[in-house]
């Protein structure tokens, strides 16, 4: 079974960054040209092209396949999200089982070494619109594998629903959706709503998944 959950706005305070060939730490947002001006570090969308003439997303890649010693002490994935559900998941399914769905990459594998990101689907009304993903926005997101035949479950708000059907929609596995709405919208997946919306619901849901209160 691999097992999707949505990401989150909370980073470690310690995670890095990618960085331009001048030294300079990039902060990935939605929207760059609407980012505070003034600021040390260098605004970008991951599908830009970086000062190497890559795109960041590509640079990103590359930095995965050959870390090395990770000199710009990357944080895998599942590590970079302060919220504890992240290390539950991991420890009940391993890296390679869990996939945060990232609004700024899209699905990565837990242990993918991820850089710092400000990136979000969210509407509420006190996330900076700089930061904030549209549908509409052209990504070159990271996706499952078509040949995957195993049964897929996600964990995740409204907002981050159609990116999942998108990105897992090649495959040939069976998807389950946990929701807490009235009503949603998930093509291809099988619906199995979880109690009543509240504020983060689906890191609950995602533990008790995890230690076995949930069946999916």
């Amino acid at each position: 079974m691999i097992v999707v959950i949505q990401c989150a706005a909370g980073k470690h305070h310690k995670a890095g960054h990618l960085r331009t060939v001048d030294g300079r730490n990039v902060m990935f947002v939605a929207k760059p040209d609407a980012a505070p001006a003034g600021a040390i570090a260098l605004f970008a969308r991951p599908d830009d092209v970086s000062d190497s003439g890559k795109s960041w997303r590509r640079v990103l890649q590359e930095y995965n396949a050959a870390p090395g010693d990770n000199p710009l002490r990357l944080l895998p994935a599942w590590r970079l999200y302060t919220n504890s559900t992240y290390r539950i998941l991991v420890e009940r399914f391993g890296p390679e089982r869990l996939y945060i769905l990232s609004a700024g990459w899209g699905l990565i594998r837990a242990d993918f070494l991820t850089p710092n990101y400000d990136i979000t689907f969210s509407k509420a009304g006190n996330v900076e619109a700089f930061k904030r993903r549209s549908h509409q926005d052209v990504y070159e997101d990271f996706r499952l594998s078509s040949g995957l035949g195993e049964p897929i479950v996600f964990f995740g708000g409204r907002d981050y629903l159609r990116l999942f059907c998108r990105l897992t929609g090649g495959t040939n596995a069976p998807r389950t959706v946990l929701h807490a709405a009235g009503r949603v919208c998930a093509p291809g997946c099988t619906l199995r709503r979880y109690g009543d919306p509240f504020t983060n619901w689906h890191y609950r849901c995602a533990r008790d998944f995890a230690k076995g209160k949930l069946q999916a």
